[in-house]
């Protein structure tokens, strides 16, 4: 029997290769398609795992409304919702300093939008600097496959700014000349500590 395309052409059957399985140019992207999130939790599992800090994603408080239970052993959330507004994503200790930051993540080149943060994220990370925390902003620009820790004292000015009529949007250029480049490392993701020594 013949099996044919839709366009009528024949299928013809792969035939044995023993060459290279991938050409010589080319490129391993590894974990490129991971989001910040991910890359972010990996980091903390490998700061616990060896010892060099406790940090965690703080869990989104939520309100349960109905459940249903199919079973005695299983339950089903068929509703809920968000009981509080979030703070910010994650917190943690590092050589003994409280540390408190959000993770962002935009495709635009040129600029990173204020919009991402709420202002009770603000606040809350406001709150944290006063008390001697250590508070920043890890930004990942995807289209370059940058990531950068930004200073919440920087941030602050921002989006004071915008309060009064200012730009609603930091620009790349500021975010690459002040915040720390973060590159990946082999078991490392986001090796954000490194960048955090700079400011203990």
């Amino acid at each position: 029997m013949t099996i044919r395309y839709p366009n009528g052409n024949a299928y013809q059957a792969p035939t044995a290769d023993k060459g290279p399985r991938f050409p010589s140019t080319y490129t391993n992207y590894g974990k490129r398609g991971m989001t910040l999130e991910e890359e972010l939790n990996e980091s903390n599992t490998y700061y616990a795992t060896n010892g060099v800090a406790v940090v965690h994603k703080k869990p989104t408080p939520i309100k349960i409304v109905k459940v249903d239970y199919p079973k005695r052993s299983a339950a089903v959330i068929k509703e809920a919702y968000f009981s509080t507004a979030s703070t910010t994503d994650y917190n943690g200790v590092y050589h003994g300093r409280y540390l408190d930051f959000d993770a962002k993540e935009t495709r635009n080149k040129s600029s990173f939008p204020l919009k991402n943060f709420h202002q009770h994220q603000i606040d809350h990370m406001r709150a944290c600097t006063a008390q001697g925390g250590i508070c920043f902003a890890i930004i990942k620009f995807v289209a370059r496959q940058e990531v950068y820790l930004y200073r919440g004292t920087d941030l602050y000015e921002f989006w004071d700014a915008q309060l009064t009529g200012g730009r609603k949007s930091i620009p790349y250029a500021e975010i690459a000349a002040n915040g720390i480049l973060i590159p990946a490392e082999l078991q490392l993701p986001v090796p954000y500590l490194k960048a955090v020594d700079h400011l203990l």
